[in-house]
């Protein structure tokens, strides 16, 4: 639905105070705020025509105005002015500097999210392949050995095997060393699949061995698969909006603790390029009426890898919120294609 010109900037410095002081607003003190000479009978009647289109919305203790999640889907699509944030890109920069493991990244870009947002900083990890670059058996005691598995990420994975045989060091060195020139940069699925052929020309001590760290290597790497990273879930308690009604709050930490519609969402905007913008009440992906969720993929050496986001009111500053978002999405993708083996 199109807006006239009035209607828009009134709706814009609407929603722009609402979010600043959290107010009902009157067509008193938007005739003041908006800079139109219209007089405040004529701003009744906009604001009433915004009302019944359903931007606004009047509180039952008020004569003033707040948005709705439609309005905030306007102001946010079409009316919204992004801030510069040069002192924001410079502490998100140094705080993911290239010489830093994947996982770590990850942590501090949500983190940063969080502190520079002052609500949640959400990112969602990698879906990992089940690939090793290289393993390693260790002698424990009779029986016991220590699965040591490197990817090519340079992570290490450790698993205890228990075994049916007492294998000697040597045997030890022997099997790992057939599997790290024979499987090393191999998904162990892969390895599964031309170790059943290989293995029966081995001998049986040797092949069980081998069985046994693929089937415990594969179950390893299936525990690293995509996770959602959750950095300043507490900054949410001191949002009103929010902590003000126990049932929403109430779903807001069941989708941070079981995280499965949370990954949902995640996962739909890493479909999409760029900055997204989930309003609740707005978008079904997003559980609570009072809560919006700001979403940016990011990528490794051009290939999107997974979304990061802050969580945060629908009364959030989106203008500072988005670049925090956009910029933070674009300086993780540098620091992780920076990270990233390549062929």
């Amino acid at each position: 639905m199109q807006l006239d010109s009035r209607a828009q900037t009134l709706l814009k410095v609407l929603v722009e105070r609402y979010i600043a002081e959290g107010q009902p607003l009157g067509s008193r003190a938007l005739s003041k705020l908006s800079g139109l000479e219209l007089s405040p009978a004529t701003i009744r009647n906009i604001m009433s025509d915004l009302e019944e289109q359903g931007f606004l919305a009047s509180p039952h203790t008020s004569a003033g105005r707040v948005p709705t999640p439609r309005g905030y889907r306007l102001f946010v699509d079409s009316l919204l002015t992004s801030q510069a944030l040069d002192q924001a890109a410079l502490q998100i920069e140094a705080g993911l500097s290239q010489q830093q493991q994947p996982q770590k990244l990850i942590a501090n870009a949500a983190q940063l999210l969080s502190s520079l947002s002052q609500f949640a900083g959400v990112v969602l990890s990698p879906k990992r392949e089940s690939v090793f670059q290289q393993i390693e058996f260790l002698r424990l005691a009779e029986k016991r050995i220590l699965l040591v598995i490197v990817t090519p990420h340079g992570d290490v994975q450790n698993r205890m095997l228990l075994t049916d045989v007492d294998y000697s060091p040597a045997q030890l060195v022997a099997s790992a060393n057939y599997l790290n020139q024979n499987f090393g940069g191999l998904s162990f699925d892969e390895v599964r699949r031309r170790l059943q052929a290989e293995l029966r020309q081995l001998k049986d001590d040797m092949a069980h061995l081998m069985q046994a760290a693929v089937e415990a290597g594969s179950a390893a790497m299936a525990e690293q698969e995509e996770d959602v990273v959750i950095s300043g879930e507490r900054n949410l308690l001191s949002v009103n909006d929010l902590s003000s009604n126990m049932t929403s709050l109430r779903q807001l930490f069941d989708m941070f603790e079981q995280k499965t519609s949370l990954m949902q969402l995640l996962d739909v905007s890493a479909k999409a390029s760029g900055v997204q913008i989930y309003i609740g009440g707005d978008s079904e992906l997003v559980p609570v009426d009072q809560m919006s969720i700001v979403t940016a993929p990011y990528e490794v050496n051009g290939r999107i890898v997974g979304t990061l986001g802050v969580i945060g009111p629908t009364r959030m500053a989106y203008e500072r919120v988005i670049p925090i978002v956009d910029i933070t999405a674009k300086l993780l993708s540098n620091a992780l294609s920076q990270n990233e083996p390549r062929s």
